[in-house]
């Protein structure tokens, strides 16, 4: 038992560092992605923090294995190096409760990562979602930098505002289009305002002096009118649309389903806790150095095998959900080939390691 729990204090201790660290940088890049799009008008401040948290938690799917993949070989790789592996086989310690010890480890992993891949996730990315979605049809035109391009409702309207005055709240050389389904709706006007209407409790864009060019793309009925002043009500919370994306879609939902998608979504979210199980055991043989050797030394091969792991998951699931490969074994070849790979370096130690000396 204290051998036990001294490897899996080895493994812990780089598990938090490398998984903070991997947080922090992923927090900061998404934080710098989102932060330009507040200062650019195109989301609230308030939205910026809850869509960066939100896809921080969606990424520790991917970041946990990550993390416990490399701990192991980092960990096992210091036990080499100082000679505490040799030492504990010399005590009659054998390789099966290293195993054992990393078994526990990511045993414990995968069921946080089941529960972040079946539940957490797909509520996660509909919450993003519904966030983003608000945020882009509820645009605030005072909101707005003059001489920049926006684009909202995911490219269906392009808004352009010339100059923006954001204390009396008016734009000057105002150009909206908007793309419907049978036509496009142009608005030009020389200034345009932007108000809550008390009654209705809608937000109200109103134009002045302008054209509004109706666009039809089926049949050329397309026409021009010119205006003193025109109002364009814009979209409440409650009537955003809910488009549908199969990683929002629940766990249960995705059971009983015959859709290829949905059945491609539902495997890869089974597949992530028994990955990170088999991911954790890959790095046991990964780790093996000499006692010369440093601790890090077999951490580029390891990051070169999960890379070409994940790219290749991410394409079968690809495959999988536009019917190029069957749903039986379907993503679960991923799976397959890391359980060769452990049996290969497990037991086939010469395809990894030159055997030393004894």
């Amino acid at each position: 038992m204290i051998i036990d729990r001294y490897i899996i204090r080895e493994i812990i201790k780089p598990t938090v560092t490398i998984c903070t660290a991997l947080v922090f940088i992923f927090g900061c890049y998404i934080s710098t992605r989102y932060g330009e799009d507040a200062v650019h008008g195109l989301l609230p401040g308030s939205s910026v923090l809850q869509l960066i948290l939100l896809r921080i938690v969606i990424a520790l799917e991917v970041l946990l294995p990550t993390t416990l993949y490399l701990s192991v070989v980092i960990a096992l790789g210091r036990l080499y190096r100082d000679a505490e592996i040799t030492a504990m086989f010399a005590c009659g310690i054998s390789m099966t409760k290293v195993i054992k010890s990393v078994f526990l480890v990511s045993l414990i992993c995968a069921l946080i990562v089941a529960c972040l891949s079946l539940f957490i996730r797909p509520w996660a990315w509909n919450q993003f979602f519904r966030i983003k979605t608000e945020a882009e049809l509820n645009f605030d035109l005072t909101r707005m930098n003059g001489g920049i391009f926006y684009e909202t409702s995911g490219g269906k309207r392009i808004i352009f505002a010339d100059k923006v005055d954001h204390q009396t709240n008016e734009a000057q050389h105002v150009f909206i289009q908007t793309i419907k389904k049978d036509s496009i709706q142009i608005i030009s006007a020389e200034q345009g305002t932007q108000f809550r209407n008390t009654a209705t409790d809608r937000p109200v864009l109103v134009f002045q002096h302008g054209h509004l060019y109706e666009l039809s793309r089926p049949d050329p009925k397309d026409w021009i009118l010119e205006f003193e002043e025109a109002t364009m009500p814009l979209t409440l919370q409650n009537d955003i649309p809910h488009e549908y994306k199969v990683k929002t879609a629940a766990t249960t939902t995705l059971l009983h389903s015959n859709n290829l998608e949905e059945i491609a979504e539902l495997q890869w979210r089974l597949t992530t806790p028994v990955s990170i199980i088999l991911l954790a055991l890959l790095g046991i043989p990964l780790s093996r150095s000499s006692p010369r050797q440093g601790k890090y030394v077999k951490a580029p091969i390891a990051i070169l095998i999960f890379a070409g792991y994940y790219n290749f998951s991410a394409l079968v699931k690809k495959w999988v959900a536009q019917g190029g490969l069957g749903t039986i074994p379907g993503i679960w070849w991923g799976q397959l080939l890391l359980i060769v790979l452990i049996g290969l370096f497990l037991w086939h130690p010469l395809f990894l390691w030159h055997r030393q000396k004894q």
